[in-house]
């Protein structure tokens, strides 16, 4: 049936003069388009992963040489902590004081994803809070959580009223 009226037609809108584009075409990603993006985002994680692993073969970890002061014993009572870094060095470590009277110090980054960890006071744990980690205060292992090994740890050294880290010596295998 034709429309037999004699109504003016409605005139198109200037963009859809100034841009014509059929709806369908806008939204179509040709196999081929698919494939290129594919292929870029798969490049750049490669390359990404590249890098991260040549940077790990050729800046080997910052190792501990002698002995660095860190505090006064006097500043950290029983159940208490310090944060400190070691000169040349942006790995945030921990010195935990604990209800024994035991001294010890972790890296403060959790083995997991590297989230802060933390001393909780009275429980003899160190928590990681981001995936509910939990590592021992007295030997750094793990306890519960997704973390994959233990915290690296410091070995203390009281000299006098001086509390110093020095490198924890490794066990003979």
């Amino acid at each position: 049936m034709e429309d037999t009226s004699n109504a003016p037609l409605k005139p198109r809108p200037a963009w859809e003069t100034d841009f014509p584009h059929e709806r369908v075409e806008a939204t179509h990603v040709s196999r081929r388009e698919f494939a290129k993006f594919l292929c870029l985002v798969s490049g750049g994680l490669c390359a990404g992963t590249a890098f991260v692993a040549v940077k790990d073969k050729l800046l080997p970890p910052h190792r501990i040489v002698g002995e660095h002061p860190v505090c006064r014993i006097g500043d950290v009572p029983p159940g208490g902590t310090h944060g400190f870094t070691l000169p040349g060095s942006h790995t945030p470590y921990i010195l935990i004081h604990l209800e024994s009277g035991e001294w010890r110090a972790f890296e403060q980054k959790c083995t997991h994803l590297a989230c802060a960890v933390f001393y909780k006071p009275g429980t003899g744990k160190i928590e990681c809070p981001c995936h509910n980690g939990w590592f021992d205060a007295r030997t750094g292992e793990v306890l519960q959580g997704p973390p994959p090994r233990p915290l690296p740890q410091l070995a203390v050294i009281l000299r006098g009223e001086d509390i110093l880290v020095a490198e924890l010596a490794a066990s003979p295998a």
